[in-house]
């Protein structure tokens, strides 16, 4: 590698650095209050209540993730590639008919969630008992919109902007009104929790839209160009909105099937050790932010020794941070898991089984965003969604049997097959990888494509 090839990569790794650092810096403060948020919840929640919540929350991310229809990825490829070209009002026109499919998809969602409610209480036990499904259908809508303008954000090199609202303002914002109601004597039930929810993160968007005009940064709503977009981006979006329900789904559908099959409060549990084993792939989650558009632009630009450099340095510093995280909760599981409540300190054994599949899922690198901004979404659908469809299908068997247990394990073996899997075929396809090795592979580089 020549010098001067090795000071233009290592000065991209610094710039990457130090807008993970402030990436991670905020993720670090999400993380945290989001364990605050749900803990607050948890303590001042009936477990029926909770569950109820935590049935209701899994669902609305997934609906909201199908509401965006892929755009919160689309938006991170396409602007810096028409950038990069020179377009810059092909990209505007990208930006505000990403918001307008999303709009337009989270009110279709939401209304057909509603129906569903209200058709199961007419031929169930009656709409009280669907009621927090309604209330799950109002998250929807901001849940999407404010996705898709953090990425719309993001896609323009924006970090604090693009996360502090949500990420900080928001998850800060429920727990401290919560812990405020359950000192004044008032217990909230799931369909409460939900709304209350809605409403704090409807404001938060608001903000960011506000903040976000002040500073300088793109982010406007327009239906005109819509049809001329989804003719020429339509195609690409499906594929992006198809690999990000899915692994919405990878995350979620699980926990519902736990609720559907044993009870919400297993649920409540089994969502509980969820989200703390997701602690372990924070630091790689707040470098993806950053790199995404990074990979896009250099890749689609031919320069794949950049590619390379950026894609290693994300997964060891990720792998490394997942290590650490690992070994705490190896020792100090049961005592997370109990800041939520007493009975919730017995699902150490679920913790460690979802941590070992997210471990590997660390090792293999940000194998995923690196497909979604190198033309391999259709791929990614394929070995990934396979894989997650058939865990799915062996979790309807095993659930009903082993419990939250079997669920654990089968969401392990399914992660590690599918991360190998399209990591190997990354490499095969593009020639980055994703991995840890991939480190090793930069002494005698990669031919740029120019």
């Amino acid at each position: 590698m020549s010098n001067s090839n090795f000071k233009d990569i290592r000065s991209i790794v610094r710039s990457s650095l130090n807008k993970s650092v402030a990436s991670l810096l905020i993720k670090v403060m999400a993380a945290g209050l989001t364990y605050i948020m749900f803990v607050a919840l948890s303590r001042a929640m009936s477990e029926t209540n909770y569950g109820q919540f935590a049935f209701g929350f899994s669902l609305a991310t997934i609906l909201a993730i199908a509401a965006s229809m892929g755009q919160q990825i689309a938006i991170l490829r396409f602007w810096p590639e028409e950038n990069g070209k020179n377009d810059i009002n092909k990209a505007k026109r990208s930006l505000q008919s990403g918001w307008a499919i999303v709009i337009l998809a989270s009110i279709a969602v939401s209304i057909s969630l509603i129906i569903v409610a209200l058709i199961g209480g007419a031929i169930g036990d009656g709409i009280t008992s669907f009621i927090y499904i309604i209330a799950a259908a109002t998250l929807i809508m901001p849940l999407a919109m404010v996705e898709y303008g953090g990425s719309a954000l993001r896609a323009q090199e924006s970090i604090w902007v693009a996360l502090t609202p949500r990420d900080v303002l928001w998850r800060a914002s429920v727990p401290t009104t919560v812990w405020v109601l359950f000192f004044y004597g008032i217990e909230l039930t799931g369909t409460q929790a939900l709304l209350l929810s809605s409403f704090i993160l409807s404001l938060v968007m608001a903000i960011q839209f506000i903040i976000a005009h002040k500073v300088g940064f793109y982010n406007k709503i327009s239906f005109s160009f819509l049809k001329s977009y989804w003719s020429e981006r339509g195609k690409i979006s499906l594929w992006f909105f198809i690999s990000t329900a899915i692994d919405t789904a990878a995350l979620n559908v699980d926990i519902i099937l736990v609720g559907l099959f044993i009870s919400v409060e297993s649920a409540g549990l089994y969502f509980n050790a969820f989200k703390t084993a997701g602690l372990m792939t924070l630091f790689m989650w707040a470098i993806t932010l950053v790199i995404a558009p990074i990979v896009a632009k250099h890749y689609h630009a031919g320069e794949m020794k950049k590619a390379q450099a950026v894609t290693s340095f994300c997964a060891w510093a990720g792998f490394a941070f997942s290590v650490g995280i690992f070994i705490i909760f190896i020792f100090f599981g049961d005592l997370l898991l109990s800041l939520f409540g007493d009975s919730y300190a017995n699902g150490k054994t679920i913790l460690l089984l979802l941590s070992a599949g997210l471990l590997i899922d660390a090792a293999t690198g940000p194998t995923r965003i690196v497909m979604m901004m190198t033309g391999l979404e259709k791929a990614y659908v394929a070995i990934f969604g396979t894989t997650m469809m058939l865990s799915f299908i062996v979790m309807l068997f095993i659930i009903p049997i082993y419990g939250v247990l079997g669920a654990a394990i089968v969401n392990m073996l399914a992660r590690i097959v599918a991360q190998t899997a399209i990591a190997f075929w990354t490499k095969k396809k593009i020639g980055i990888s994703t991995t840890l090795w991939g480190f090793w592979t930069l002494p005698k580089g990669l031919k740029d494509k120019n």
